[in-house]
């Protein structure tokens, strides 16, 4: 009789599983990290796509960075600030998504209108390229004129009154605009020093202003805004060229278009006077305008 525990060749039901050559062992131990290593890059290329679409998302319907590269918003803005946009109080337009692509219409939809003394970025006329930064004085119906340097709105003065005087510290962004504005703080400091007044629009909304002299554009026609137009100027009022002026390329901005709102300045979150050397990790710090941070619009 045969014994039943010596048996070594399988019964005909059980399974029988071949071993595995050498050779096709180690090249799938090979294969496994190559194809752990394309999973991993997938998942980053994914990453990175989700990535670019929510960075795009936000910066298109929520906030976006603007910078401020010159004056004529001084003494609220100065050269050398970076701020936030909101993107939705104005509705949304091609001109609210990077690069103004043209994925929206130009003619803006969710749109509502701005208020008098908003703080709005926008695509200057006529060509639409470049982001400007004014202050809304006029709205559709309004009559704007300017008379010896004072805001008149429907034929009312707006209350412009003198406080003090705005100083800034002269650096690689600030220098003062004439000769006869450069001043010394009693700390041996070098400053711009600017006469300064607060002037306040119809409803009570009040804001600084800058007001250098007698200049040229201190005394306009009256002009009446259309419907669906804006009249922009800038704060520093004998050092901006604003509605008052003729749209032209890089210069003055005319009457602005409505549909060419791109957002209101929110909030401020970044201010250098220019001073940093990439060389000097110390200048990061300096040349920082901290007190500027946070402000509001």
């Amino acid at each position: 009789m045969t014994d039943p525990a010596a048996q070594t060749e399988p019964l005909p039901d059980d399974p029988v599983v071949p071993a595995a050559a050498p050779e096709v062992a180690e090249a799938e131990a090979e294969s496994a990290p190559a194809q752990e290593e394309g999973k991993k890059e997938d998942s980053f290329l994914i990453f990175l796509l989700k990535l670019v679409v929510l960075v795009t998302l936000f910066r298109s319907l929520v906030f976006s960075p603007f910078n401020i590269p010159s004056e004529s918003m001084l003494p609220r803005l100065v050269n050398g600030d970076y701020l936030l946009a909101a993107k939705w109080p104005y509705g949304y337009s091609r001109y609210s998504l990077p690069f103004a692509l043209p994925l929206l219409p130009e003619e803006r939809v969710l749109a509502s209108p701005p208020q008098r003394g908003d703080v709005v970025i926008f695509k200057q006329p006529p060509l639409k390229e470049l982001d400007y930064i004014k202050r809304v004085i006029g709205l559709p119906g309004d009559l704007v004129q300017m008379v010896d340097g004072q805001l008149y709105l429907n034929g009312v003065p707006a209350p412009k009154q003198r406080i003090a005087d705005f100083e800034i510290p002269i650096s690689p962004n600030t220098q003062c605009y004439s000769l006869q504005f450069i001043a010394r703080r009693d700390d041996g400091t070098d400053v711009c020093r600017y006469p300064r007044y607060r002037e306040t629009l119809p409803g009570g909304r009040h804001y600084e202003v800058l007001d250098l002299g007698p200049r040229f554009m201190d005394n306009t026609a009256p002009v009446l805004v259309p419907e669906g137009h804006l009249f922009l100027m800038g704060d520093n009022r004998d050092n901006s060229e604003d509605s008052r002026f003729p749209a032209e390329p890089g210069r003055g901005i005319g009457l602005v278009p409505m549909d060419n709102l791109v957002g209101r300045a929110s909030f401020m979150i970044w201010s250098t006077d220019g001073s940093v050397e990439w060389f000097k990790p110390w200048t990061w710090f300096t040349a920082a305008r901290w007190d500027r941070l946070g402000g509001t619009f």
